[in-house]
């Protein structure tokens, strides 16, 4: 545990708002730590204040801090929900390929003004496909921790109005927010607003919203990033894919990905002989979501049985429960 001096001088430099020293006191907390033994804690620590210097440097290329939520006023606050999150790539359990496609949304966000005094855009309309539970709305929360920038979500139960007209002029109302106030725009459950015209089930006020939605977007050349989020990337209308500068497939984990989900879930809760490959290997066909549940399960137990650890075949029996919560036919076995 850190020193009461340091503990001190933390706050010290809390309050002043001086960043430098409060994460220069951060390393010499890690520091303090690795000499005591602690190694995990210690690198837990470098690795919060890597996250922190790299939020603090977007900031400094974007020239202020962290854009402030502007609470959503009128008709707009019953359309979007607002957020500030705090989570960092560095967390976030994904392949590798998905990782280095986001690291470079990051790069060109944090170098807009740069490529934009070259005549160039960074990439800023995001579609994002897979099953459910895989990373993709957390995806949003990263970009948005990562950034320093609000996360609004959209609401679609509310955008989408059984009254003819009115959801396309709800939808105006979220891309002037694009425009006005920037931010990570969360369009989830995107296929409700962007299958396929055509289809026998469409009505027409649906097809209405998806041409405003593509104009919108074709037209947008605003600071913000919208991202579109489906569990069913082929009920989506051809014309949509072509709209978005990326396109990002998630799937469901492999065996080391379930491995390090559990174990950046349990940390220092898992007792010293937890086989976590034989858990990963277990748990094929469970998303992110699932596992991360199935993790708080067990803790959940052990703590209210008053154990100090959670055993191997407590998580292996909650991640057997949620595999047994899947409808027939949904579970599938991940790539090795």
């Amino acid at each position: 545990m850190a020193s009461a001096d340091q503990i001190k001088a933390l706050l010290r430099s809390f309050v002043d708002r001086d960043d430098a020293q409060f994460l220069s006191i951060a390393m010499q907390v890690a520091a303090y730590e690795a000499k005591r033994g602690h190694g995990k804690l210690a690198e837990e620590i470098k690795e919060m204040i890597d996250a922190a210097k790299n939020q603090r440097a977007g900031r400094e290329l974007l020239g202020h801090d962290p854009t402030p939520i502007s609470k959503p006023r009128g008709e707009l606050a019953n359309l979007v929900a607002a957020s500030y999150p705090r989570d960092t790539l560095v967390r976030m359990v994904t392949s590798e390929s998905v990782r280095e496609r986001l690291l470079r949304i990051i790069r060109e966000q944090r170098h807009f003004q740069r490529l934009r005094e070259h005549g160039l855009a960074p990439r800023r309309r995001l579609l994002l496909t897979g099953p459910p539970g895989t990373g993709k709305t957390l995806t949003a929360s990263v970009l948005a921790g990562e950034l320093g920038l609000p996360l609004f979500l959209v609401r679609l139960e509310v955008l989408i109005s059984k009254f003819l007209g009115e959801t396309a002029a709800k939808l105006r109302l979220i891309f002037d927010a694009v425009r006005d106030t920037r931010g990570v725009y969360l369009f989830d459950e995107f296929d409700a607003i962007a299958s396929q015209r055509g289809m026998s089930n469409e009505v027409g006020e649906i097809r209405r919203v998806l041409n405003s939605f593509l104009q919108f977007i074709e037209h947008n050349d605003s600071h913000s990033l919208i991202v579109a989020a489906t569990n069913h990337p082929e009920l989506l209308d051809h014309a949509v894919y072509r709209r978005f500068d990326d396109v990002i497939e998630y799937d469901l984990p492999t065996p080391s990905q379930v491995a390090d989900t559990l174990k950046g879930r349990v940390r220092d809760f898992a007792g010293p002989d937890v086989d976590w490959l034989a858990l990963g290997a277990a748990a094929s066909g469970l998303s992110y979501a699932e596992i991360t549940r199935a993790a708080d399960e067990a803790m959940k137990d052990a703590i209210i049985g008053d154990r100090t650890a959670v055993s191997q075949a407590e998580l292996q029996l909650a991640l057997a429960e949620r595999l047994a919560m899947r409808p027939a036919g949904v579970a599938r076995p991940v790539q090795p």
